[in-house]
């Protein structure tokens, strides 16, 4: 008799503790809902021409892209050293992120006068209402001291980005975007934002 008793109240637990893995299992774990800082893609248009093309840093990078924006029909004003005067009638700003120290010797300025002027160009890119596009086409090649001094005060203001993914292997850039809640898209070379920066458009 003792027997049969321990048998069921072997089997009663048993049953109560399936009945609890099972109450478990139907509660969304925060493994299976949707991760907290993780950078995301874009899902839909959003900026408008005309556009604004200018760089931040002074690299010829910024030069590239307007290239390859022309080859897709992508009509865009470039300026290297633009102001919030420059906006005129523009509606998308576009910030290429890249320092160079030749370029700018040759731009008449220094890093902390390139950082003061894309401050109030952002400033005033944002009071106008414009969005603003941060790219990082340069790949590992243009990361260093010089360029990541430009990165955070651009990418923190930006409503979108850019990467080519060997310039991000330390996650500077996705983690920024992360945290800010930008979407980001990464691409494997700077050929690709013909593919992917249209997209972005309405």
């Amino acid at each position: 008799m003792n027997k049969k008793i321990s048998a069921l109240l072997l089997a009663g637990a048993m049953i109560l503790s399936l009945a609890a893995c099972g109450s478990q299992g139907s509660t969304p774990s925060s493994s299976s809902a949707a991760p907290s800082g993780e950078t995301v893609g874009l899902t839909e248009a959003f900026a408008e021409s005309p556009i604004l093309v200018t760089s931040g840093g002074q690299s010829a990078d910024y030069q590239m892209v307007g290239t390859l924006m022309g080859k897709v029909g992508m009509e865009y004003e470039i300026k290297n050293l633009a102001t919030s005067a420059d906006l005129g009638a523009a509606k998308t700003l576009i910030i290429v992120v890249g320092g160079s120290s030749k370029g700018l010797g040759a731009a008449g300025i220094d890093a902390d006068g390139e950082l003061a002027r894309l401050e109030e160009l952002m400033t005033g890119a944002k009071a106008a209402g414009l969005s603003i596009i941060a790219m990082h086409t340069g790949g590992e090649a243009r990361r260093g001291d010089l360029s990541d001094k430009f990165i955070a005060p651009i990418f923190e203001k930006a409503d979108y980005a850019i990467v080519v993914s060997s310039g991000d292997e330390d996650g500077l850039m996705s983690g920024i975007c992360a945290s800010k809640g930008i979407p980001m898209d990464s691409i494997d070379s700077i050929s690709k934002v013909a593919t992917v920066l249209p997209a972005a458009f309405k």
